[in-house]
Parts: C-alpha cells; structure tokens; sequence
C-alpha cells in the first residue's frame, strides 16, 4: 500500500475550494442561527420560508430546485414548519399529483418578523467580507 504524504494533506487542506466552501457555510449557518434562535427558526428555514414568498404558490419542484435540495430533504425540511402552521402544503389544482407551497398568515407574520433580524446579520457579514458583490458573483458561476 502507498502512503499519502503529510504534505498531500496540507496542501488539499490549505487550497480546496470546496473545504473551504463547506466551512464558510457551516460558519455563516451558525451565525444565522444564532440570530434567528429568539424566533424560532433556523437559517435553513428562513431561506425555506423565504422561498415560499411568491405572488403564487410554487410547486415543490421549483422550491427544491431554488434550494438546492432533493424532494425528499425539502419534504422533511417542511414537517416542523407545517406542524407549527407557518406553511401549508396543496394538490396542484392542474396537476392533482404535483403540490404547491404556501405560507400561512403566521408563517407570513414569522417572516416578516424574522427579516430585520436577517438584515442585520447579513449587513454585518458583507461588511466583514468587503467585496460580497465579487463573492457572490463567484458563487452564482459555480451554482
């Protein structure tokens, strides 16, 4: 068997954009939900919550797609939100095997409440970053 060098190790552990990614995300997700605890919410549920802010109801799909997520990830992601009545779930009036999304007056209420919050969080993170507008722009090419 071959042995890996120390410096292999080293070199994915000081240049690897995906590490590096993944700790920024788990990073800026603590962050997030440190400010949102007093709410209730988690990071991914505010973004989950947000997604949902449409003039129309979306289908899951289209909600899985914008969140990067699988059906089934979004479908257990939603549980805790529909037991709490912020979010409720809908036959496709066109499609009856296809569901639609929609926030509930509370969960319309929660948002609205949760969005200052966010503000002041991101505001906070953009400013520590500098240059957002070019990390943001990176992150869009590689999604």
């Amino acid at each position: 068997m071959s042995k890996l060098s120390f410096a292999t190790t080293l070199l994915v552990r000081d240049t690897c954009l995906c590490l590096h990614a993944q700790r920024a995300a788990r990073a800026l997700a603590r962050r997030f939900d440190t400010a949102l605890r007093p709410l209730g919410l988690t990071s991914g549920q505010f973004s989950l919550l947000m997604s949902l802010n449409r003039p129309e109801p979306p289908p899951m799909g289209a909600v899985a797609a914008l969140l990067a997520m699988d059906r089934t990830t979004l479908t257990a992601a939603l549980k805790p939100l529909r037991r709490r009545g912020l979010v409720q779930v809908a036959a496709d009036q066109a499609d009856r095997r296809s569901r639609r999304l929609a926030l509930t007056a509370a969960g319309v209420t929660l948002l609205t409440a949760a969005v200052p919050v966010w503000q002041a969080t991101h505001d906070a993170v953009e400013h520590e970053l500098g240059d957002a507008d070019a990390l943001r722009a990176g992150l869009r090419r590689l999604a």
